[in-house]
């Protein structure tokens, strides 16, 4: 029924509520339909119009239910029903010509002839249609870009990600205490102490009558008689490889480890000769070339020194070791850089005995470098129909692979570190132990760092309100749950004044330089001046210091203590060495005075310190606290020890690194210059003379950055 308002008149029907007749008004008409009505526009109405007779062509209109009407008042049947219209003669239609035009125009285009549809088709394809979108999930409606609308969340969130996995300790086997390890140490020093003038006292006659020759100068019983000279190049070597026998030990002990070093080449070279001067004096050749005796000699003599070094520098550095068996810290390497620590010294040694890069180099190329040398020796004698000359192009050639630097890449420098090191207290676990404190060129500085105990000092305080006792208890207490450089200061006033510590709850660091807590009910705050002032604590206007320290108990002052921070010496050097080393500190304090201005103007101006955010300066200032196995220990106070040991340890590793790429050059320039010059046959110019100063010159730089390693 149609909805009437006041006046009863039919209101329109709201847009949203369409009848059926209207639906098929709109959809259901035919393409006729659609021409008739435009025909009917363009042409006036008739006057009398007839209604068109029936055709069995014309399309039916598709046959509708009739519609209930709304009840109305009775009538009369008479009143109901209208009189026929009276009958009138056909006349030509002109709405008949325009539908049969349309259908010829139809007809012509082939075009489809609609179908009619039935109220039941329209009804059910409603009625599925409406099912179809049931199923469907409801989309959320578009939204333009800057629609104020908040967006409906239609996805889940993924779940947080899973923290990650701590890494495993590094494993830890049997060690021997470090007192132990350094008796053994000191044994097998002293077994190897005098190891080295003996052996080059046997090694230069050679060298030196081959030196004498060169210019001319005739030797009684050595110049001119090969015999001769094979002999007693033969007994220098068998005397030199009798007094450098931990050459052998080293090199042979080194393979049964499976690892292959420069002492093994030595050997091997060393045994190559004796065999070549001994075939000769089998043979009684009466001429032929000089042997490399000699220059094998000369390799042995600085393959025991490297070896002599070796044992001298892990002597200093565990003897150093051993000196306390708590020491009083320990460094660590972290992913932000050195760390100083307090914990046990468990693990030092095992880290101390792992092999140096040096050694692992050595490891990987020195089977290249004897398999090379096997095959140029082949080549250049028996590729070139001398098969006589294998052993003595072997000679040749083992020694330029060996090269004297070889040897001494890890031992001098190591031995020059650890020697210093130990005359500063402080011993660093070797070449493992150097690598992870120095890899990241940074360290975590400290306020006990900068300012040592008795470098701290109080100037003078002033009260405000408060006992003198109240007043240090608290200022102690908040100290000591700040964990700052403060606390050993106020700890000695805390005794001296006969205060107590009291118990610090909901204690918080601020950004501005200062902490506050709570003290039985108390709101205490204590910090630098501008901490207050952004607390809004009135300040006295005659109170002015930089490096003061404020307490306020609930809003108010309480008391102001003046505290005096003494720039050391040792402090200012060690700023300085690290500058120079290029090593970049981080300053991870806690108290809220010392910061990076306050450095600058107690020490140089040049040092240049990072100064990380608050909750970062924490978690370094925390990290003393972590417990990772021990790199380096350190036995005195300070920041000079500290710094020492991580400098020393960055150019022990530079030193290293260099030398072993020099000497791996030289070895390798060694190899193919030696090949080239036997397959040659070109011994004039390979002489053992020429041969020796050659890799002397490869040892030049190799003992420089050795001594470089030392001073910083």
């Amino acid at each position: 029924m149609t909805p009437k308002d006041d006046n009863n008149i039919s209101a329109p029907a709201p847009e949203d509520d369409y009848s059926l007749e209207e639906i098929l008004a709109e959809y259901g008409g035919s393409l006729e339909q659609h021409l008739l009505r435009d025909t009917e526009k363009a042409q006036p109405a008739p006057s009398a119009p007839a209604e068109p007779p029936e055709d069995e062509t014309t399309p039916q209109e598709p046959e509708t239910p009739p519609v209930p009407e709304p009840p109305e008042e009775e009538t009369p049947p008479a009143a109901q029903e209208p009189p026929p219209p009276p009958e009138t003669p056909e006349t030509p239609d002109p709405i008949r010509e325009a539908e049969q035009a349309a259908e010829a125009n139809v007809a012509r285009l082939n075009i489809p002839h609609p179908k009619p549809i039935s109220l039941e088709d329209v009804v059910g394809s409603t009625v599925d249609a409406v099912m179809e979108e049931a199923r469907e999930p409801i989309l959320p409606p578009k939204r333009g870009l800057f629609s104020r609308k908040p967006l409906e969340e239609t996805e889940t969130l993924p779940p947080p990600p899973e923290p990650e996995p701590e890494p495993d300790p590094e494993p830890i086997g049997p060690e021997p205490t470090l007192w132990e390890a350094a008796h053994d140490a000191r044994q097998l020093y002293i077994r190897r102490r005098h190891t080295v003038l003996l052996p080059l006292v046997t090694a230069l006659p050679p060298t030196l009558f081959l030196l004498l020759e060169r210019y001319q100068v005739k030797v009684p019983y050595w110049s001119g008689d090969r015999e001769v000279q094979c002999a007693v190049l033969l007994v220098c070597l068998g005397l030199t490889a009798l007094l450098c026998r931990h050459v052998f030990i080293k090199g042979f002990g080194m393979l049964l480890r499976r690892r292959c070093v420069a002492e093994l080449l030595v050997s091997l070279s060393a045994l190559v000769s004796a065999l070549d001067c001994a075939a000769r004096l089998l043979r009684r050749e009466p001429g032929g070339i000089m042997p490399y005796a000699s220059v094998s000699c000369l390799a042995l003599v600085f393959a025991q020194w490297g070896v002599r070094r070796e044992s001298k520098g892990n002597y200093d550095m565990l003897r150093a070791a051993s000196l306390d068996e708590d020491p009083p810290y320990h460094v660590t390497g972290t992913l932000q850089g050195a760390c100083k620590q307090r914990g046990s010294v468990h693990g030092f040694f095992t880290t101390a005995a792992r092999n140096d890069e040096a050694t692992l180099w050595q490891t990987a190329l020195t089977p290249v470098f004897l398999a090379a040398s096997l095959v140029f020796a082949a080549l250049s004698s028996a590729g070139q129909e001398r098969g006589g000359d294998f052993l003595l192009n072997l000679s040749a050639i083992l020694p330029a692979a060996a090269t004297f630097s070889l040897p001494l890449c890890w031992a001098l420098p190591w031995s020059k570190l650890s020697e210093h090191l130990q005359k500063t207290g402080c011993a660093v676990a070797g070449w493992s132990g150097a690598r992870k404190i120095s890899a990241r060129r940074r360290m975590i500085v400290t306020d006990s760092d900068l300012f040592p105990p008795g470098a701290v000092q109080l100037n003078g305080r002033k009260l405000y309100g408060e006992t003198q006792e109240r007043a240090v208890s608290l200022a102690a207490s908040m100290a000591r749950a700040a964990g700052s450089g403060l606390e050993r200061l106020f700890n000695n006033l805390v005794r001296s004044e006969g205060g107590h510590y009291e118990k610090v709850d909901d204690f918080s660091f601020y950004e501005e330089g200062g902490w506050s807590g709570t003290v039985k009910g108390e709101s205490v705050l204590m910090g630098s001046a501008s901490f207050m002032r952004k607390m809004n604590v009135r300040l006295p206007a005659d109170v002015n210091l930089k490096t003061g320290v404020f307490l306020a108990v609930d809003k108010e002052l309480a008391a102001v203590f003046a505290v005096k921070y003494s720039p050391s010496e040792n402090v200012d050097f060690a700023l300085k060495m690290m500058q120079r080393s290029r090593i970049q500190p981080i300053l991870a304090s806690r108290d809220p005075n010392i910061t990076p201005s306050l450095v600058k103007r107690k020490f140089s101006r040049g040092v240049h310190m990072e100064y990380p955010g608050l909750s970062e300066r924490i978690a370094l200032s925390e990290a003393e606290k972590d417990r990772d196995l021990p790199r380096a220990l350190l036995f005195r106070e300070g920041l000079l020890p500290y710094a020492e040991t991580v400098a020393g340890s960055l150019r022990l590793c530079k030193a290293v690194r260099r030398a072993v790429v020099i000497s791996l050059l030289g070895s390798w320039a060694g190899t193919l210059l030696t090949f080239y010059l036997t397959s040659l046959g070109a011994y004039e110019l390979l002489n053992p003379l020429a041969l020796e100063v050659f890799l002397l010159l490869w040892t030049l730089p190799v003992l420089l950055m050795a001594d470089w390693a030392g001073r910083y």
